[in-house]
C-alpha cells in the first residue's frame, strides 16, 4: 500500500475506503529496470473497515476482486475514465504493529 488507508463514511452509513497498491513487475523493460504499476483499489463497508483496521502505508496485501470502468465528466476537464479494482476480499500478508508509525 502505497499510503494509510482511511474510512469515509458516506450519508447513508455506508463505509468505503480507497487505497493504491504498487504492483512491481515480473520482468524488465527496455533499460533493464523493473517498473512499477499503481492500481487503485475500492473497498467497501467490513473490508474498507477492516483493511483500515490492520493496514498503513507499505503493508503487503492480496486483493480479490473485480475490474470497474467508470467516467466523470465535468465542464473544465470534460470526459475522464478511470479503471479501478472493486474489492471482494483483502487478504493481509504482512502486518506491522500500528504502533511503528
Amino acid at each position: 500500500m502505497v499510503k494509510d488507508p482511511e474510512l469515509i463514511e458516506k450519508e447513508n452509513n455506508k463505509k468505503i475506503s480507497n487505497i493504491i497498491l504498487a504492483i512491481p513487475r515480473s520482468f524488465k523493460n527496455m533499460n533493464g529496470e523493473y517498473e512499477t504499476d499503481f492500481i487503485n483499489c475500492v473497498l467497501w463497508d467490513s473490508v474498507a473497515k477492516s483493511t483500515v483496521e490492520y493496514c498503513k502505508k507499505g503493508s503487503i496485501v492480496g486483493v480479490k476482486g473485480r475490474i470497474q470502468s467508470r467516467t466523470v465528466e465535468n465542464e473544465e476537464s470534460g470526459k475522464k475514465y478511470y479503471i479501478e479494482v472493486i474489492a471482494e476480499k483483502v487478504t493481509f500478508l504482512s502486518q506491522d504493529n500500528k504502533d511503528k508509525k
